[in-house]
């Protein structure tokens, strides 16, 4: 019932910028950590980026001083502010969020995203 979409990526030069978005619909209680993850071709899926329900951060150190993750819990949607983008940043970047439901409050799932492909091109 409640959905992950993720916006924003695309075909981006190096050192350029982007801004990923990831928005939460349907019937929610209660949204905890979301979190932003990436996986490139050939390699398994690692986390860039997460946020807790009380605005506490933390980056992978590949990308920490780059990238900036936020979120707008009115909006229940989390953010990811890419500068100075590197070719070892393509990806595809997922959203990931942990959520409660009205009918089920005293229990968290965590729900992923589709994906949106991020290419950087040299």
């Amino acid at each position: 019932q409640v959905q992950l979409v993720e916006s924003g990526g695309g075909l981006v030069q190096a050192g350029g910028s982007l801004r990923l978005s990831c928005a939460a619909s349907g019937s929610i209680f209660e949204i905890n950590a979301m979190g932003w993850y990436r996986q490139a071709p050939g390699k398994q899926r690692e986390v860039v980026a997460t946020i807790t329900s009380r605005g506490s951060t933390n980056y992978d150190d590949s990308v920490k001083g780059r990238f900036t993750i936020s979120r707008d819990s009115a909006k229940n949607t989390v953010y990811l502010q890419m500068n100075s983008l590197k070719p070892e940043d393509t990806a595809v970047y997922y959203c990931n969020a942990g959520i409660r439901t009205p009918t089920t409050p005293w229990r968290s799932d965590e729900l992923w995203g589709q994906g949106t492909l991020v290419t950087v091109s040299s």
